[in-house]
């Protein structure tokens, strides 16, 4: 059975040669900035992935970087899907896109609870533990293994890059973005000197995440490597904490953020559910390790220390914030509709309470 809203006949000729197996489905996933696809043999289930748009962008990789990021994790002991094919023949699918095994377990999307039978203290414990046990060892991979697919950059560049697309989006839609900018300015002048360098996965959360099991969760998969880099992993566990929720943080007001968007009353109503519960609410709820728990649990696992904490859970809000800028530019560049700029607004609120001290760790 074939999706009936795309043409996926020379696709469809073109897995069954290489993959050497009759295709009996192709159906679409996702169809967001990329197309995701599920392809069915009969022995096998396959994901297949192609951009759609922004592939060209500094903080995303090129597709066979990915590719070649993915080969070279297959040789270590990391749970990541095996890279099974790579076309860059633009006549099969109109662009270059990957295959891979579909992996069973299911992400924890922003916003959402655990699936049912997690939400129990043990299991909320368990998540968080192999979270954490599993990005120490992404970082502890020899990160010379992957030189030639991934770019090295240090905080202090990534928050420069961001800078630059807050330059590129004012350019188009004429909104300065002057709070965020000032944030990414205080970044540049407190970035760490001379910090370490590992893999890091780029976007590390929840939802690129697989988790399997019946009672409590195991980790089957860490997905979508396209913004994986060499650089300081301590960005990448601030990136972490941004999601991870205690139970006496502030709520801070958006009532602000409502009267800049009236146009937007749906998605200021879901913020302020995402204000008030958290960015993953079964982070607060009871059995799961405060922020704190987790960054000693992390030190004790590599021997590093978080130290210029601030520095780091204030970048990941920026980080997290510049992209969605991209993606607003993206949209206004298109004369698409865009709901961007409430979010951006409350991450840029939320990096604020940081850096004043009003949600410590």
């Amino acid at each position: 059975m074939t999706d009936a809203s795309l043409d996926t006949t020379d696709l469809e000729a073109y897995l069954a040669t290489e993959l050497d197996a009759e295709i009996a489905a192709v159906g679409t996933l996702s169809d967001g900035l990329n197309l995701v696809l599920a392809v069915s043999t009969p022995e096998t289930e396959y994901v297949l992935r192609r951009p759609n748009k922004l592939r060209d962008r500094q903080y995303i990789n090129a597709l066979h970087d990915e590719y070649g990021v993915m080969e070279r994790l297959h040789d270590t002991p990391l749970p990541t899907p095996e890279p099974v094919l790579y076309c860059d023949d633009p006549s099969i699918l109109d662009g270059a896109f990957f295959v891979i095994p579909r992996v069973p377990g299911e992400v924890v999307p922003l916003g959402s609870d655990l699936p049912e039978r997690f939400r129990h203290p043990a299991a909320r414990r368990q998540l968080a533990h192999t979270l954490v046990d599993t990005l120490a060892d992404v970082h502890a991979l020899d990160p010379e293994q992957f030189e030639g697919v991934c770019d090295r950059r240090t905080p202090r560049e990534q928050v420069q890059n961001g800078l630059d697309r807050l330059d590129e989006a004012t350019a188009v839609t004429g909104r300065e973005f002057d709070r965020l900018r000032a944030l990414g300015e205080w970044l540049v002048g407190n970035a760490p000197e001379d910090p370490e360098t590992t893999l890091v996965h780029g976007d590390f959360r929840p939802g690129n995440v697989l988790f399997a099991g019946e009672e409590t969760p195991e980790i089957t998969g860490v997905l979508d490597w396209e913004a994986a880099l060499l650089g300081d992993p301590l960005t990448e566990l601030g990136y972490l904490l941004l999601r991870w929720g205690d139970a006496d943080d502030p709520t801070p007001s958006l009532d602000a953020i409502a009267e800049r968007y009236p146009e937007h009353e749906r998605t200021v109503a879901h913020l302020r559910e995402l204000n008030e519960r958290g960015l993953a609410p079964f982070t607060t709820d009871p059995g799961s390790p405060t922020r704190r728990e987790l960054v000693d649990r992390y030190e004790e696992r590599t021997g590093r220390t978080f130290k210029h904490e601030r520095f780091y859970r204030v970048q990941a809000a920026f980080s997290l914030a510049s992209v969605w800028v991209d993606l607003h530019r993206y949209r206004v560049e298109h004369d698409e509709d865009s709901d961007f700029e409430p979010f951006i607004d409350h991450m840029t609120l939320l990096a604020e309470g940081v850096v004043d001290g009003e949600r410590p760790l």
